[in-house]
C-alpha cells in the first residue's frame, strides 16, 4: 500500500523490550499524529520509520516500497526535530538549500525550492538574516522550510514546537495544519500534548509503555476513548475517575462514596452487559455546570452532585474547581459570567448522557 505502514514491529535495546510488537497503516497524505507520556514508545517509533534506530523484527514500508533495512537518505523522508540545528554561520536562504547544495542540485531549481518554501512559511523577508537574528517561531520555520525544500515522499515530526512558549506553540499548531493542506504529503508527528494531537490530526495513535491503546479521530478518541488510559489522557482537564458499583434500580444507577448518578439509556443497555458490577465511572471537568440552562442542555440528562471546593481559579468565560467528591479529588470546569464570584462548596450539576463506565478490574469501557 501507499502511505506508511508498520507490520509487527519490535524494538529491544540488549534484554529491554521497548515496542514489543506494533502494527500501524497511515494512509497517503494522512497527518497522523503518535502522543503518549514520556516513555510511552513514540520517538523511538518514529526514529524507527526514519532509518535512525534499527527494528529488532518485522516490516517498514513507505510509498509502498520496503525500507526496513535502507538507511534514511533513501527513504524518501524529511525530518524535524526538537531542536532547530540551524547552522549560525549561514543565513534563513543557506540554511534552508544546504541539503540541495550538498546533493548537487541544479542553482536555479535550488533557488526555486527555497522560494516556494519561503512564501509558505513567510520567510521571504528574513532569507539573508542569520538565525540569531530571528525569533524562536521563525527558527522553527527555517528548520521546517530546510525540510520542505527536499520535497520528501514522508515529513516527521519529533516534538517541534516544545520549546516555543505557549502562544507560539498555538499559531504554529495552525501553520502546520495549513502547511499540510498546501503540500498534501504524509505527516507523521510525535509529540507529549494531547491538546497539539487533538487540533492537528486527521487521526491519533495512543500509545503507552510500547503498545498502541488507540487509533482514531480526536473525535472518536475523545467521546469513545476504549481504557481508562486514553480517557485519562485525551482531554484538558484530564477526565475524573470514581470507583463505584452498578445498581440495578429504575433507572440503573452507578453509586459510589459522594455520588449516585442514574444511566442513560444507552449506557444503561451497556451496563446489562457489563462482566462486573465493580466500575469506574468517568467523569469529564467539561460535563459540570452550575445550571442546566446554562449548560444548554435538557434539564432532565443532568443530575445533583456535591462538591467540596478548596480552589476556583477565574479563567474568563469559566471557572476551573478543584474539589472532592466524597474523599476523591476531581476537577469540574463551568461556565460562568464576567461579575460571578468565586464558586463554593455547594451542589452542582452532572450532565448523566456524558458518564463514561470503565470496567474496574481491566480498566476497559463498558
Amino acid at each position: 500500500m501507499r502511505g506508511v505502514a508498520l507490520e509487527k514491529v519490535v524494538k529491544r535495546f540488549g534484554p529491554t523490550v521497548v515496542i514489543p510488537e506494533l502494527d500501524l497503516e497511515i494512509e497517503e497524505s494522512e497527518f497522523v499524529v503518535i502522543v503518549g507520556p514520556s516513555g510511552c514508545g513514540k520517538s523511538t517509533t518514529l526514529r524507527m520509520i526514519a532509518g535512525l534506530e534499527d527494528i529488532s523484527r518485522g516490516k517498514i514500508h513507505i510509498g509502498g516500497k520496503d525500507v526496513t533495512w535502507l538507511p534514511p537518505k533513501q527513504r524518501d523522508i524529511a525530518m524535524v526535530f526538537q531542536s532547530y540545528a540551524l547552522y549560525p554561520h549561514m543565513d534563513v536562504a543557506g540554511n534552508m538549500s544546504f541539503a540541495l547544495r550538498l546533493a548537487g542540485k541544479p542553482r536555479a531549481e535550488i533557488e526555486e525550492r527555497v522560494r516556494r518554501a519561503a512564501e509558505m512559511l513567510e520567510l521571504t523577508d528574513f532569507l539573508a538574516r542569520k538565525p540569531k537574528d530571528l525569533s524562536g517561531g521563525q527558527r522553527q520555520r527555517v528548520a521546517m522550510g530546510r525540510s520542505i525544500v527536499r520535497d520528501a515522499y514522508c515529513f516527521l515530526f519529533d516534538e517541534p514546537l516544545s520549546n516555543l512558549d505557549a502562544k507560539l506553540r498555538s499559531s504554529m499548531r495552525t501553520e502546520l495544519a495549513i502547511l499540510h493542506k498546501k503540500l498534501d504529503r504524509t505527516m507523521i508527528y510525535v509529540t507529549h500534548d494531547q491538546i497539539e494531537a487533538m487540533t492537528m490530526a486527521d487521526r491519533i495513535v495512543i500509545m503507552d509503555k510500547g503498545l498502541i491503546q488507540q487509533v482514531g479521530t480526536p473525535r472518536e478518541v475523545y467521546n469513545s476513548p476504549l481504557n481508562t488510559f486514553v480517557a485519562g489522557f485525551i482531554g484538558s482537564p484530564s477526565m475524573n475517575f470514581l470507583e463505584g458499583e452498578l445498581h440495578s434500580d429504575d433507572p440503573v444507577k452507578v453509586k459510589g462514596q459522594g455520588f449516585d448518578l442514574p444511566l442513560s439509556p444507552e449506557m444503561t443497555a451497556k451496563a446489562k452487559r457489563a462482566p462486573r458490577k465493580d466500575v469506574i465511572a468517568g467523569l469529564r471537568p467539561e460535563h459540570f455546570a452550575v445550571n442546566a440552562s446554562r449548560a444548554g442542555s435538557s434539564e432532565s440528562t443532568y443530575a445533583k452532585i456535591d462538591l467540596d471546593v478548596s480552589v476556583a481559579e477565574y479563567i474568563g468565560s469559566s471557572q476551573f474547581l478543584a474539589a472532592t467528591i466524597g474523599e476523591v479529588p476531581v476537577t469540574a470546569s463551568v461556565e460562568v459570567g464576567p461579575t460571578t464570584e468565586p464558586m463554593t462548596s455547594g451542589t452542582y450539576l452532572f450532565d448523566t448522557s456524558r458518564l463514561y463506565l470503565f470496567d474496574r478490574e481491566s480498566g476497559n469501557a463498558i
